[in-house]
């Protein structure tokens, strides 16, 4: 069995003819049987590997484990950053017990550049956001026995959110802003993740997904003196993959319900740290027509904290683990960021 290429390709079947000028086999019948519920086994355990690796990264790259305090922070208008982040994840995978591999585990890393703008809509405090990622790591476990690794690099799919805050967010110049004072914000965005990272139907890993996807969101603020409560409620919808592994199949992913919660104490202005945590599930697979069950019913626990250097610079540290994990990634992430903002008079 071939793993490392993303590959299974099974022998000559037990009960081909035999080939020109050789006599025929005289296997007994029961042990030819044996043959064939070994290929059979075999043929198995290869698509196994394949949904299970799938699952591991696309439940990785889908977003749903998210966790970003202060997502509906409201900001003057032409407020513009640029950011450098790198993120460390490292951990196991958890399967479907029918699925034979064991000891499953990953580490990848992915550094993000992103720029932000903010901007009036219709008298409303809006901005963009937009994140280009790569990323690069390894996968190993353990098939029927037979330890495996993969590893991959690559530019993955790049996102793009835009927000508007509905209620408790008027659009404001930077000399009203400085009067403003937050109390209650409701906001809603959409983010879009595009198809812009590689991805090659031959092989089963991918740094990116070969489809969209899209999540709308509704987002509640309430800050209280130095203390700030952030919720969000959204689904992440997905397109189809017409090329998945080894291009010719079909493949599917159902929508993903997603919740966040958040807690923020304000040391001092800008200067902040928080309580994170979040649920996702659902996003069954589906392939070629066929429902796995590899839906998720998982959630997150973390921490930030986010440091002023000077008027334009901060910096912003994060770490997250899995408190509740059916299946797919149970990792230990650390982000660590830098971000140099400004501001441009709107026209």
């Amino acid at each position: 069995m071939e793993f490392a290429n993303d590959s299974y390709r099974p022998g000559r079947r037990a009960d081909s003819p035999p080939q020109a000028g050789q006599p025929a086999p005289q296997t007994p019948t029961k042990i030819s049987a044996f043959k064939k519920w070994g290929r059979r086994e075999s043929a198995q355990h290869g698509r196994a590997i394949r949904f299970a690796f799938a699952g591991v990264v696309f439940a990785c790259g889908a977003g749903a484990q998210d966790l970003t305090p202060r997502a509906y922070l409201i900001t003057p208008q032409g407020s513009n950053a640029v950011i450098f982040s790198y993120v460390y994840n490292s951990g196991d995978a958890l399967l479907d017990p029918t699925v034979p591999i064991t000891d499953l585990k990953a580490q990848f890393q992915v550094p993000i550049f992103s720029v932000y703008r903010s901007f009036g809509w219709f008298g409303r405090s809006a901005n963009v956001a937009v994140s280009i990622p790569y990323g690069y790591g390894h996968f190993e476990g353990s098939v029927v026995g037979t330890q495996t690794r993969v590893a991959r690099s690559g530019l993955a799919d790049s996102r793009v959110r835009v927000s508007v805050n509905l209620y408790g967010g008027r659009a404001m110049r930077l000399s009203e802003f400085a009067k403003y004072r937050e109390r209650t914000i409701i906001g809603a965005s959409l983010t879009a993740v595009i198809p812009t990272g590689q991805y090659d139907p031959a092989r089963v890993i991918n740094p990116g997904a070969n489809r969209w996807a899209f999540k709308p969101e509704l987002g509640l603020t309430r800050r209280r003196g130095r203390w700030a409560l952030d919720g969000y409620a959204g689904v992440w919808l997905f397109s189809t993959n017409s090329l998945y592994f080894p291009g010719e199949s079909v493949r599917h992913q159902n929508p993903i319900a997603s919740l966040e919660f958040h807690v923020g104490y304000y040391a001092r202005p800008r200067m902040w740290m928080s309580f994170d945590s979040n649920f996702w599930a659902g996003g069954n697979t589906v392939l070629n027509g066929t429902v796995n069950n590899d839906g998720a019913r998982n959630s997150r626990v973390g921490g930030t904290v986010a440091i002023p250097i000077d008027r334009h610079q901060s910096f912003k540290f994060s770490a997250s683990k899995g408190a509740m994990v059916r299946i797919g990634g149970n990792f230990t992430s650390v982000t660590a960021g830098w971000q140099y903002s400004w501001l441009s008079q709107p026209k």
